[in-house]
């Protein structure tokens, strides 16, 4: 049975192996090897519990669970910018990440936001696009030399469009 909860300290360990397990195989198919490596490298597992400890706590953060196990994260920063979002590779298409966000959106709401945005990879493109996100345009980023395209994304919790069109 899928429960959420509110990020806890020590669910740390258990959140940063799902985030390298699941960049390293579900994201295989749009990255090359030597991409994922950069973006998620086993090496830096050290300096991530420090900085992520920190930002997942700040953040409005929900872990998803199907038997004590988790299965899924995502944190939302309070000026409407989300961070992450991982569902376990093995939990994949089982409307997890839907569900996060959808957590995640009515955060943004109770906090008066207008907006959500998010850098979401190309592989997480369709997802966010099926959830209403709007692409801004695409972009290049570098992690450790190797550069990665990804996706502004952004929605409007509103339905009011910006001047420039956008959402």
């Amino acid at each position: 049975m899928l429960k959420f909860t509110i990020f806890q300290e020590d669910d740390l360990a258990e959140i940063l192996q799902l985030f390298y397990e699941t960049v390293h195989s579900v994201n295989a198919k749009d990255y090359s090897q030597e991409q994922l490596n950069a973006w998620a490298p086993l090496e830096e597992q050290s300096f991530k519990i420090t900085a992520w400890q920190k930002s997942l706590k700040n953040n409005r953060t929900y872990v998803a669970r199907i038997h004590h196990q988790i299965v899924g994260f995502g944190d939302i920063t309070t000026d409407g910018y989300l961070d992450r979002l991982y569902v376990h590779k093995d939990f994949q298409g089982q409307g997890i990440a839907s569900a996060l966000v959808d957590l995640l959106e009515a955060e943004a709401k109770k906090l008066g936001l207008s907006h959500i945005y998010t850098d979401a990879s190309l592989t997480a493109r369709p997802f966010f696009e099926r959830k209403g996100y709007q692409c801004k345009q695409t972009q290049t980023v570098e992690r450790l030399g190797i550069t990665l395209m990804n996706v502004q994304m952004i929605k409007s919790l509103t339905g009011v469009r910006t001047n420039d069109g956008s959402l």
